[in-house]
């Protein structure tokens, strides 16, 4: 103990001089119990102890690095940064999707001459996350075509040449018998098929017979394959782009209806003009290679395909797309006559759907946020003609299924005021037409 007279203020022991230099205080041993207890804070330095006054004090590297982003008199204020995570905002979407389509076109040119309405076609359908059906005689750069397009979409490519003895497996995978090294016994193991790709060629898919080409269903409609009990997923994006052969050539089957609707479009190729082929022997017989540069990643067409279900549509197109549709089936009451004379069996509701979805592909692939009637006018003909079947009397009359769509969409009233809430006295928008 201390005498009275050696104590303090208050009775506190004066504290002894420390021969040590100034080193903060070590910070007690963690508990038994748990996390270690808070470091306690240091004291601010007094100014003038310790070292001189020409040494500047330390201070976080935040604080200095705000300090050095001080504007200086007189000079520029910097650009404000965009808030972290900011997105683009459809209007700037829907401008740069049409300028890519611009960049697609340009590289699948540099190695493709014209073919300029059937590569829009295969741009709308993979926007719109459908299939596509290509029908042409032979030597037309048909899968030339679609493999030039890949490599401009930076999409994984894989080509199945459909022929009379293809088997599902060939398509989707099996499953073989494998030994284990490590345990000795022998187990499944599920082999992928060439379908477990991005896009997928079904070349000459009329080749073969019917049982190879329903291989093709589930994977279209429900993106996933079924195997031994097993489903697989399809990962996204996932196309088929089919070639077939005219149905008159030899050793082609047709395909069934129900793997046709499965299709978005059914796109007509013809011959080239002219002046096309003669650039084709141009390019081909000489020196020319072309050298493709990639436009869109994977990812940036699977945020397309989001942008493009955020369309808006007005209420009198879907009036329009349902009219038009309805108008296909010789049964319905407002039907034109000449569809009751050459059609068979007209279009289902998936059309509908189709219509709807193509239009807003097309609509923001040409720049624009909302559909008009003219996009669903363009895309009525690789809509319906693989939707409808003329009959007997139309191939006699020489009247093929486009030239059926064509006489539908002229005389179905397209003007926005047949639609705005107006109903004849059978509850239906319009007026029947003959």
């Amino acid at each position: 103990m201390t005498a009275p007279g050696d104590q303090g203020q208050g009775g506190t022991p004066p504290r002894k001089p420390s021969t040590r230099p100034n080193v903060p205080p070590r910070p007690p041993a963690p508990s038994a119990g748990g996390a270690a207890p808070q470091r306690p804070r240091p004291a601010a330095p007094v100014p003038g102890a310790g070292a001189p006054k020409s040494e500047s004090v330390r201070r976080p590297v935040a604080a200095q690095a705000s300090q050095s982003a001080r504007v200086q008199p007189g000079a520029p204020a910097p650009a404000a940064a965009a808030p972290a995570g900011m997105k683009m905002s459809d209007q700037e979407a829907v401008k740069k999707l049409g300028e890519a389509r611009q960049r697609v076109l340009d590289e699948v040119h540099k190695a493709i001459v014209g073919m300029d309405e059937v590569i829009e076609a295969l741009m709308i359908s993979i926007f719109a996350r459908g299939h596509c059906l290509m029908e042409g005689v032979p030597g037309l750069a048909k899968t030339f075509l679609v493999s030039t397009l890949s490599q401009a979409l930076s999409l994984d490519f894989k080509r199945v040449q459909f022929t009379p003895d293809l088997m599902p497996a060939d398509i989707i995978g099996s499953e073989i018998l494998q030994d284990d090294p490590e345990t000795g016994q022998r187990q499944f193991k599920f082999m992928r098929g060439p379908i477990f790709t991005q896009i997928l060629l079904a070349d000459e898919i009329n080749r073969t017979p019917p049982k190879t080409q329903a291989a093709l269903l589930e994977a279209m409609q429900e993106k996933q394959i079924s195997v031994a009990g097993q489903k697989y997923r399809l990962g996204p994006p996932f196309f088929v782009l089919a070639t077939q052969n005219p149905l008159e050539q030899e050793g082609t089957y047709p395909l069934p209806e129900a793997q046709l609707d499965r299709f978005l479009f059914k796109v007509f190729v013809d011959y080239p003009t002219y002046d096309e082929e003669i650039e084709v022997m141009r390019r081909i017989t000489g020196t020319y290679k072309a050298e493709l540069q990639h436009v869109l990643a994977s990812e940036e067409i699977i945020e397309m395909q989001e942008l493009v279900k955020r369309v808006p549509v007005a209420e009198h197109i879907f009036q329009y797309v349902a009219r038009l549709v309805r108008a296909t089936r010789y049964k319905e009451a407002e039907a034109p006559d000449f569809i009751k004379q050459y059609v068979s069996y007209g279009a289902g509701p998936r059309a509908c759907l189709n219509f709807i979805i193509a239009g807003k592909a097309r609509a923001v692939l040409h720049g624009r946020f909302h559909v008009s009637v003219d996009d669903i006018k363009e895309v009525a003909l690789p809509i319906l003609r693989h939707r409808i079947a003329a009959n007997f009397a139309a191939q006699s009359e020489g009247m093929s299924t486009d030239d059926i769509i064509r006489k539908l969409i002229e005389v179905i009233p397209s003007d926005e005021s047949l639609y705005d809430g107006k109903k004849t006295a059978k509850g239906k928008p319009g007026a029947k037409v003959s």
